[in-house]
């Protein structure tokens, strides 16, 4: 494609694409290459597809799209133009789809999606209970265009949010629409949008930098990273429409090294975008100039911090600055430059707001956090995977409608919001709405929007010793609160976790906890403390329990609780004796028992046991001269 002169050189491509891809009526496949559906399999799924096209003659145009949501269900895939959805598709599963939807214009009923084995299969995506609350905006794209393809991207309407801003917007009216939409940034702390740019294009420097935050280093997150590989072109126009406003010249997207793939589609994006004149000298024939660059980082946690992230781009080792000054003023950004830092997701928003106005955006949502959020939902629950809901949905219908409800059917204990630095949240707050401010009300944060659903299985002080023990491994040391305190609070932790808790260990974590939130230099350090204080606060009396009885409910944490094995269930296989390496476990001529002389705690008879019958209960204990 040569390159665009103008906004109606773009428009007149887009409706001469619109008409050359995805013609109605076409069989075509719909494959997700999401990383979740690539590494069960997505690619074979592609292979089969063309051999069985090869082998019966018919034309089927496979589209590799980007993360498609219910990654639980992987992979994943839409069959067109009857619109039948499958999933855990097989290489082998693809003859039968070629014979029944393809040829047949009929489901294949064996792979279709399912609520359990004996409910009736549903063939449409938007019928699944997993996609019916969504609302997709910074997901608009995902599963519908191929990410390498950039006529795929204009079909569907992308750029037209850039030609609209360059031919009848000035830069402060683009800067006043975001401000009016009030956006917030998706990235954690929830600033608006707005009022960052404006910020920023009050700097007297004439040079500006737009950078995008896409080093999500939350475990299990992958919110950021499902936009860079599956809709690369809306983050690319989000950026240039903020260039636009606040009258910066060069943009950085920082990446974690860890996302090959997301490197790939953003690198081949970018070339896409300059060939066309859509990045580059005078984009559209307006007087604008917008040229951008990725920079790899090397996978620290502490550089999703602002400051911390800067270093990083200039190439020094990433340790959060004091402020101010801030990254919007002199002194503060990339190379002393005024450099406006969103995320990804927040990015992806813009070209929304833009096309189709501020107040459309703030009709979805709450009135304080308008729009919708972007949560990667993992844990005990049912359908794991991507999800996009409006601002003001409740915990309830994510976990239940949306997730199906937790494993095996299990009570629902809690769910973290936030990524590792995130609180707890128990069921009592299970009806709460999912916004900035409702979240902040608890004690938990929005983040970046890992979200772990926990059930009733689960060990609170394990779970904050676990959150914590990654905060403190990725703290950078620089300032001590933080280098010094979540250590201490971790010590703490493996102390009560392992039996060996004191009277007085719960107040001096809460102490702790709040000295480090209020000296630590960065947001890593203020929040590092939050899974432990918020499961003191509501889940104290497991804390109790690990420490005053030396007992784990939830019997996750060796050498606590007393082992012994019970004779009415217990087959004698011998298993527990084998298992154990202290020679705990006595054989009589008609029963095994537990040795509490030599026994350890260390759970491996009661891992061994096959039926359960080694059980681990309160231990009996000598307070003040009288047995408990």
């Amino acid at each position: 494609m040569p390159k665009l002169k103008d906004a109606n050189e773009l428009n007149e491509l887009r409706q001469k694409l619109s008409k050359e891809t995805f013609k109605p009526n076409t069989l075509r496949a719909r494959v997700c290459c999401g990383t979740a559906c690539t590494a069960t399999g997505a690619s074979q799924v592609i292979d089969a597809f063309k051999k069985e096209s090869a082998s019966t003659g018919v034309d089927v145009e496979i589209v590799k799209t980007g993360c498609q949501g219910i990654c639980q269900k992987g992979p994943v895939l839409k069959v067109e133009p009857m619109d039948i959805f499958y999933q855990r598709t097989k290489p082998g599963n693809v003859p039968w789809i070629m014979s029944y939807s393809i040829l047949g214009n009929m489901p294949f009923r064996q792979g279709l999606y399912r609520d359990n084995f004996l409910s009736e299969p549903v063939p449409v995506m938007t019928d699944i209970p997993f996609y019916k609350k969504q609302k997709r905006i910074a997901l608009r794209n995902n599963g519908i265009v191929d990410p390498c393809n950039i006529g795929h991207f204009i079909a569907v309407g992308g750029y037209s949010a850039l030609g609209k801003a360059l031919t009848s917007m000035t830069p402060d009216e683009v800067l006043n629409e975001v401000d009016k939409a009030n956006l917030r940034g998706r990235g954690g702390a929830g600033f608006p949008a707005g009022k960052k740019w404006k910020h920023t294009k009050a700097s007297p420097e004439k040079l500006r930098f737009v950078i995008a935050n896409g080093d999500e280093g939350d475990p299990g997150a992958f919110m950021d990273r499902s936009i860079m590989e599956g809709d690369p072109h809306s983050l690319l126009e989000g950026m240039a429409l903020c260039a636009y406003a606040i009258e910066a010249q060069y943009g950085i997207i920082y990446v974690r090294h860890e996302y090959p793939l997301a490197v790939k589609n953003l690198r081949i994006a970018i070339k896409q975008a300059e060939e066309l004149g859509l990045l580059g000298n005078n984009i559209l024939g307006a007087d604008f100039s917008f040229t951008m660059d990725i920079r790899e980082g090397a996978g620290a946690f502490v550089c999703g911090e602002s400051t911390a992230l800067i270093a990083s781009i200039e190439g020094e080792r990433g340790f959060p600055r004091p402020r101010p000054p801030r990254l919007s003023e002199r002194g503060g950004g990339a190379w002393g430059y005024p450099s406006n830092l969103n995320n990804i997701e927040t990015y992806a928003c813009v070209p929304v707001i833009i096309e189709k106005g501020a107040d459309s955006f703030l009709s979805i949502g709450t009135k304080n956090s308008p729009g919708t959020k972007v949560f990667a939902l993992t844990g005990k629950v049912k359908n794991t995977g991507l999800v996009e809901v409006p601002m003001g949905i409740t915990l309830r219908e994510i976990i239940y409608d949306i997730g199906g409800g937790i494993l095996e059917d299990k009570n629902f204990k809690a769910v973290q919001t936030g990524g590792p630095s995130g609180g707890c949240i128990p069921a009592e707050h299970l009806d709460l709405p999912v916004d900035f401010d409702s979240l902040a009300s608890v004690g938990s944060m929005m983040g970046s929007g890992g979200m772990v659903v926990m059930d009733e299985e689960t060990c609170m002080v394990d779970v904050a010793k676990f959150f914590l023990s990654f905060t403190q491994s990725e703290s950078c040391g620089k300032c001590p609160p933080c280098r010094i305190g979540t250590y201490q609070m971790l010590e703490i932790l493996k102390k009560i976790t392992t039996g060996k808790g004191e009277q007085g260990d719960i107040e001096r974590l809460e102490e702790l906890g709040k000295r480090i939130v209020k000296g630590s230099l960065c947001g890593l350090g203020n929040s590092a403390p939050n899974p432990v204080l918020t499961t003191i606060k509501y889940f104290r009396e497991e804390y109790e329990e690990h420490i005053n009885d030396k007992y784990c409910r939830s019997k996750v944490c060796s050498g606590l609780g007393m082992y012994t094995i019970d004779h009415d269930e217990c087959f004698l296989c011998g298993l527990c004796k084998q298992a154990c390496a202290f020679n705990a476990v006595k054989e009589t001529r008609k029963k095994f028992y537990i040795d509490q002389d030599y026994c350890t705690k260390c759970k491996a008879c009661f891992t061994a046991c096959p039926i359960g019958a080694v059980k681990i209960s309160k231990q009996k204990r000598q307070r003040s001269g009288v047995k408990s």
